[in-house]
């Protein structure tokens, strides 16, 4: 048996549904997942083969399950036997799950020993990647080794038939781990009850930093907007919308228009963030997402988040503690250290944590949940892939929102989310996540991967590793790893048909690519479709000033006719400002041409909302995407040009319809509309196009523009019926999930 059945409390429910239905034999954990021999009537073994599925723990899913007849053996009980070491280290620590209905229960009743106890778990629920020091997975080889199990807890510990069962963490009042409060400075405060101390502080406007699973947060009412304006401030976090947490659904519902598809995903184990649709009434800050109806929710997932919600009777934000563009702190010192000035006061417990794991990020796309950032609840379990890797790969990833890969047999570990590779201290994270991963999966790569982008620090460090360890490197472009990444997540050994739509990633001709349609398979790629190129003036400055990508597009489409004068946008920009830039795309200097989906968005929504700046990557991509709720309307036009060796989509239509639309100060939901139908039938077009050629391929969408459900949703509704089109789900369609088509590419290439 396969999937996720190891660490989750499997085994013994194994045990005590042999025990249920008379069944005799043992359970075991193996390389592949579970074994179980089973002894007893035919009825017994029917009976206990379809409870294994139908009432298997919630934390579980079962991948495979296949059953064989066995010799009968006088067995006299049901077992559950200690596996091999070796067999440990190929799935040797499972991910982090948020709390079970059991242990919130006992966390409630104040009959129970762990009322109130916020370091309450089980079998089913609690820490697990971020307390792993090595493995075996056991305590010894956790950061609860230095927490001697009281008699009550050793007992259930021990009983086979408890729910605490080898639960690691277990601990109690009695023996395990203990909060306080310290002050600003770090120095420690008197509280007979922290977190009611801590739930006050929050009440009153301040900011504290709570430690959780696998990092601090920073913590303020987000229903108040004086302290979420304070922690923008001290943060440094000026626009970029904050996440929210609540204790359980109907607070959630109280606060967004939830689909039942979100509310699930809500209440998955692995608790992710979900971007959803804030309602209208809410009680929220409008400063958690400035000018954004979509707010980032999360259910508590920790019993100190539950009972820190209870006391502050309030939704809560939990935003990453750090500064912009750093790594979430981890380790206590650390904490104090890099927070001063943010934080009032500080909730801690004396648990250290082992690794360093930000919260995961995912949304509904087209009915169906999408990972955004995948990192605490999802790391490290596996992603099992149809064809089996040669040898052990280790791919590094990209530049932005880094995770790495460690690829080997049919299963690709990601790493958890480290950022964007651009300071010291993410490019540590980053190195500390790859020699974590490699120490826990005892992992000897034979072969690296890495992005064709020689600045990015992650082609830099693989390429340095490769010489040190005398091994191949593999330079995978970057829009092929993220068709082989969609790929390898549905098991398609290809061709594909790839959509490939983001920011940028280096071509194979040395320019700038985002916008394109490959013919994929997992050891080469043709390049079929792209985005005619929009110049980017002064280079990575222009996607943080998209008005100068609209004047690009503009320039392009109009020429000298460009009614500059007249489009509002442009009255805000200085004026010298303005003929610089008309300069430097005039000569072609330091004005580089980039065939990014990523960049079309950026322009249409600096032209349509009057947003000339960004303050993080995608905001007016994200504001264009809130724009066009509840509004349909017809295509921008547009040309598809096959006159080149590689079709192009030709945007010059669409921006004189744009701006004369802007002209007659049509609404910015119509204008928004209008431009995702149209780029959703160029795109649905060009696959068309391509299929005369290649036959009716399986369609994959990938690449960053693919998290905007709008877009997706509507080339899906235009190619379904007429191809199997493939999404990402598990696995993020942007730079976070890219490794994974690194070390798939790279396997491919070694084997040919």
């Amino acid at each position: 048996m396969s999937g996720t059945v190891q660490g989750v409390g499997f085994r013994p429910f194994v045990y005590r549904l042999a025990h249920q239905t008379g069944v005799t034999g043992r359970v075991r954990n193996d390389a592949a997942g579970v074994t179980i021999e089973a002894f007893g009537p035919r009825a017994a073994l029917d009976a206990f083969q379809a409870r294994l599925v139908s009432d298997r723990p919630p934390a579980s899913s079962i991948a495979a399950l296949r059953a064989e007849p066995i010799p009968a053996e006088p067995a006299a009980r049901f077992e559950i036997v200690e596996s091999g070491g070796a067999a440990e280290r190929r799935v040797a620590i499972p991910p982090d799950l948020a709390t079970c209905p059991e242990c919130l229960r006992e966390l409630s009743d104040p009959a129970d020993r762990r009322h109130r106890y916020p370091f309450t778990n089980c079998t089913a629920c609690g820490p697990r990647f971020t307390i792993a020091l090595g493995v075996p997975y056991d305590r010894p080889a956790t950061t609860m080794a230095g927490f001697r199990m009281c008699p009550a807890c050793a007992r259930e510990y021990g009983d086979p038939l408890d729910r605490r069962f080898h639960a690691q963490p277990n601990a109690c009042p009695a023996c395990g781990p203990k909060v306080s409060l310290r002050d600003a400075a770090g120095a420690p405060l008197p509280s007979a009850d922290p977190i009611r101390d801590c739930a006050a502080a929050l009440r009153s406007g301040g900011i504290a930093a709570v430690k959780g699973l696998g990092g601090y947060h920073l913590a303020c009412d987000a229903s108040a907007p004086a302290a979420v304006r304070t922690l923008r401030e001290r943060k440094r976090r000026e626009e970029k919308p904050l996440a929210v947490m609540v204790a359980d659904l109907d607070a959630a519902r109280a606060l967004a228009e939830l689909s039942p598809e979100e509310a699930a995903l809500l209440a998955a184990p692995e608790r992710p963030i979900v971007l959803c649709r804030r309602r209208p009434d809410a009680a929220l800050a409008p400063e958690l997402a400035p000018g954004s109806p979509i707010v980032g929710l999360m259910l508590a997932y920790a019993p100190l988040h539950h009972l820190l919600l209870a006391d502050a009777g309030v939704p809560l934000v939990m935003t990453s503690a750090n500064l912009s563009d750093e790594p979430i702190a981890f380790e206590d010192e650390e904490a104090l250290a890099r927070l001063g000035g943010i934080a009032d006061l500080y909730l801690v417990h004396d648990r250290p944590i082992a690794s360093r794991c930000d919260d995961s990020v995912a949304r509904v796309v087209a009915g169906r949940p999408m990972v955004m950032r995948r990192s605490r609840g999802f790391v490290p379990r596996p992603v099992r892939t149809a064809r089996r890797f040669a040898r052990p790969v280790l791919a590094a990833g990209a530049q932005l929102k880094n995770a790495c890969c460690l690829a080997r047999g049919e299963e690709a570990t990601l790493g958890p989310h480290v950022g964007d590779l651009d300071g010291l201290e993410t490019y540590e994270a980053f190195e500390a996540a790859v020699a974590r991963l490699e120490a826990f999966l005892a992992f000897r790569p034979e072969l690296l991967a890495c992005d064709l982008h020689p600045l990015y620090l992650s082609t830099r460090w693989a390429r340095e590793r490769a010489g040190a360890l005398s091994l191949p490197l593999v330079e995978v472009q970057h829009h092929h790893a993220h068709a082989a990444a969609c790929m390898a997540e549905h098991g398609l050994e290809g061709p594909v048909l790839a959509l490939c739509w983001d920011g940028t990633g280096l071509g194979a001709d040395g320019a700038s690519w985002g916008g394109e349609l490959l013919l994929a398979e997992a050891a080469r790629f043709e390049r079929l479709a792209t985005f005619r190129p929009v110049a980017l003036a002064g280079g990575d400055r222009a996607i943080r000033d998209p008005w100068r990508i609209a004047l690009a597009a503009l320039l392009d489409a109009f020429g000298d006719d460009a009614p500059l004068d007249r489009l509002p946008l442009f009255a805000g920009v200085p004026a010298r400002e303005l003929e610089v830039v008309r300069r430097m795309l005039a000569a072609g200097l330091n004005a580089p041409p980039a065939h990014g989906a990523g960049r079309a968005f950026d322009a249409a929504g600096a032209l349509a909302l009057c947003r000339p700046s960004a303050r993080f990557e995608g905001q007016v991509a994200l504001a264009l995407d809130a724009a066009a709720h509840g509004h349909e309307a017809p295509p921008y036009p547009f040309d598809l040009d096959a006159s080149g060796p590689v079709e192009a989509l030709d945007l010059r239509p669409l921006w004189r319809a744009l701006a004369a639309d802007v002209l007659a100060a049509r609404p910015a939901g119509e204008l928004s509309a209008r431009f995702h139908a149209a780029l959703a039938a160029a795109g649905a077009e060009q696959v068309r196009r391509a299929a005369r050629r290649t036959g009716r391929l399986p369609v994959v969408l990938t690449g960053g523009c693919f998290q905007n459900a709008r877009l997706a949703e509507a080339i899906r509704a235009r190619l379904d019926g007429e191809f199997a089109v493939y999404q990402h789900g598990e696995v993020p369609p942007g730079d976070g999930g890219i490794a994974l088509g690194q070390a798939v590419v790279a396997d491919a290439v070694a084997r040919a």
